[in-house]
């Protein structure tokens, strides 16, 4: 996923909204979660190494996970409807006025 891009995850395991609280089975129908793409990246290196005894079997490898760093916009509740994106409105040339002198 690109950086700045929006996702929408609809398997919600739990609502909480002060009193209220609503859990799935397993997941909340309806519910949705709004997110942006914060940061794409890899995480730290780990060793695997394999090893048995007294066959001189040694093997290393390493391994990085990719992952994408998310932020979440909205939590919507089963019903409610996603606000549109904000769209960009082009500015208006100003007219020329010519006096005609």
């Amino acid at each position: 996923m690109a950086e700045g891009g929006t996702i929408e995850l609809d398997k919600v395991l739990l609502l909480a909204d002060g009193e209220n609280i609503t859990v799935g089975k397993p997941v909340v129908d309806g519910a949705r979660v709004l997110a942006t793409a914060r940061e794409n990246g890899r995480g730290k290196k780990i060793i695997v190494f394999k090893f048995k005894a007294k066959t001189r079997y040694r093997r290393k490898n390493g391994h990085r996970q990719s992952f994408t760093r998310l932020s979440i916009d909205k939590i919507l509740p089963p019903g409610a409807e996603a606000p549109k994106p904000a769209r960009k409105t082009r500015r208006k040339k100003k007219e020329e006025s010519t006096d005609g002198a």
